[in-house]
């Protein structure tokens, strides 16, 4: 789970010096450092611890997730709310005040609203968590209903004089046939509190269930969802490439349409997962190993059946705590799922025989939390069972990777030198199901980039690692022959860059300075379908892009910081009318600015 420098103890923080253990040692030696209670003279702040388908066509409002408000600490992000129909919704609470203080879940039982039965026009999920002012670690926070995750995030870190609180939101529509029955729920906060690690966490959530109308007609979502999950709607830890979560089911016979939505938490020693080596050089250099390349892969009845891309999520205990002051990263709190379409398998899981779901993540080296929901959309129409199979697969169980080294290191670790890793691929896998109302055929093609270029020198005075990294994702899926053909295509670009210098002066006093930029762009284009003749068009953007530097006097105690700030621009647009716009800017650990913006 998110913590921290590794759950390294207080006493080991001042051995932790040795400024080229380039997975961060250093930082990992400070965050331990501030966990027992180390504060920086001249400091603004006080040090703390580290580390759908069918989307509505009709228009609703868009607005900022909460009011910034300017000169506070407190978490801040730009990031809109969900946009919600004007029907007056019921509200539905799971839980309200509870406390986490431990590693046990608390426990919760939805019902389902009388007032508001089913179809919904949206349902939302709301949660509001609170840390105490304080010491603590980021922790990782998930919201299980039966098997099923429906909240899967991080939280942020406190200081002695500030107990940060911050509000999520989550459009939970497609999982509406979670919502029809009364249900066993817990939400997971890991936790310690102790006389090192002061601050507990707090938490309530509702459901707020939209009744359709008009103006907002309810979406045709998935009649049926199968969890990938632990018992508890809990993500599972995948340790190597060849750990899987996988869950067998049987799933009804008239399956016309299936998509995944899939989340994969990079933790331990992935958790810089970007910054890592080819072995040879992880061994040197003392680094995480494994190639600074990972990719989730889904498995059906053991044959490739898709792909999802990791986010380089950084949580705001990540490098430097002064970083996250008080805008976290992309999607932090609040983790956004990737969808695969797994439509071309349809007609293959209508047999009336278990089937076998797996996730795996290539190149995990201890290690990832994986989960995912399966979303089963059924010919209602059918009177016997489906038949149907897959055509084509051209997608490989194994994805391509090249890496380049140039330079040269010693064996002591020193010298220069660079790291091309390339992993570039395009598959199509298509299928067909004999539907209630005809033959219906689907499609998806995927085509995949992810480059990355590392800089590193490493001597006796100076570490640097700059790291320029993008991944693109492009996918269309076609289906014919069904009731509403259609066309639906996703394109995606996560760019990355990464600097980090760690200089020791003449003097034996020393700075560490690091500067982020984080990038997520995703655009859809919908044709034909449900979004008819005239098409649907979205187009979403979010960039985070902190810098801090770090001083430390000639003993390695922190004495300062310094070009501490950040920027978190967001924008939405759509075709369906939605634009937002929001860019939030800080300084020394403040908010500074917060500008709205239109089309």
């Amino acid at each position: 789970m998110a913590r921290g420098p590794r759950g390294r103890s207080c006493e080991s923080a001042a051995i932790m010096r040795d400024f080229r253990f380039v997975r961060f040692s250093l930082v990992w030696a400070l965050t331990a450092a501030l966990a027992c209670g180390a504060t920086v003279p001249g400091a603004t702040l006080p040090l703390r611890a580290t580390s759908a388908v069918l989307p509505l066509r009709t228009h609703a409002h868009t607005r900022a997730l909460r009011p910034a408000t300017l000169g506070s600490s407190n978490v801040a992000t730009a990031d809109p709310a969900v946009p919600r129909p004007d029907t007056k919704p019921c509200v539905v609470q799971l839980f309200s005040g509870d406390r986490f203080a431990d590693f046990n879940p608390k426990p919760f039982v939805f019902t389902p609203p009388a007032a508001c039965r089913g179809p919904w026009a949206k349902v939302v999920l709301e949660l509001n968590l609170s840390v105490d002012a304080g010491i603590q670690f980021d922790r990782t926070a998930t919201i299980g209903l039966d098997r099923a995750t429906i909240f899967f995030g991080t939280t942020a870190e406190p200081s002695p004089s500030l107990g940060p609180s911050w509000h999520v939101e989550r459009d939970v529509t497609d999982l509406s046939a979670l919502f029809s029955n009364v249900r066993q729920g817990q939400i997971s906060i890991g936790n310690v509190v102790n006389s090192t690690y002061t601050s507990a966490l707090h938490g309530s959530a509702d459901l707020e269930f939209y009744p359709p109308d008009k103006k907002f007609p309810a979406p045709r979502v998935a009649d049926a969802v199968v969890p990938l999950a632990d018992a508890n709607g809990n993500p599972v830890g995948l340790t190597n490439s060849s750990s899987a979560l996988t869950v067998s089911f049987v799933p009804p016979t008239n399956v016309e349409r299936a998509y995944l939505d899939v989340i994969a938490q990079s933790q331990n020693d992935d958790e810089f997962w970007y910054s890592c080596f080819p072995d040879n050089l992880a061994t040197l250099l003392d680094n995480c190993g494994n190639t600074a390349f990972r990719e989730t892969e889904v498995a059906l009845d053991g044959k490739p059946a898709g792909v999802a891309p990791v986010y380089p999520w950084i949580f705001t205990g990540g490098v430097d705590p002064y970083l996250w002051f008080p805008m976290p990263g992309v999607q932090t709190l609040n983790f956004v799922p990737y969808r695969v379409d797994l439509s071309p398998f349809a007609g293959a899981l209508d047999n009336g025989a278990k089937h076998a779901l797996s996730l795996s993540v290539y190149n995990a080296d201890n290690y990832f939390q994986a989960t995912g929901n399966l979303l089963l959309f059924l010919d209602r129409g059918a009177k016997k069972p489906l038949t149907g199979g897959v055509d084509s697969d051209t997608l490989a169980a194994v994805p391509p990777e090249k890496i380049t080294e140039g330079g040269s290191f010693n064996s002591q670790g020193l010298g220069k030198g660079t790291i091309g890793t390339v992993s570039q691929r395009s598959y199509t896998i298509s299928g067909h199901v004999n539907t209630s109302h005809g033959l219906v055929t689907s499609s998806v093609t995927t085509s995949l980039s992810f480059t990355q270029q590392q800089t590193i020198t490493s001597t006796t005075s100076e570490f640097v690692q700059d790291i320029q990294q993008d991944t693109a994702i492009a996918t269309t899926s076609t289906t014919n022959g069904s009731d509403a053909p259609g066309t639906w295509q996703r394109d995606f670009d996560w760019p990355l860059i990464f600097d980090y210098s760690y200089v020791v002066n003449a003097d034996k006093t020393s700075a560490q300075a690091t500067a982020i930029s984080q990038g997520y762009t995703k655009l859809v284009l919908e044709s034909g379908g449900s979004v008819g003749p005239g098409g649907f068009l979205s187009f979403t953007t979010d960039s985070v892009t902190p810098t801090d530097t770090l001083h430390f006097d000639a003993s390695g105690n922190l004495t300062g910081i310094s070009g501490t700030g950040s920027t978190q621009t967001y924008t939405e647009r759509s075709t369906n009318g939605t634009c937002y716009g929001k860019r939030l800017t800080s300084a020394k650990g403040v908010l500074t600015g917060s500008q709205a913006f239109g089309c």
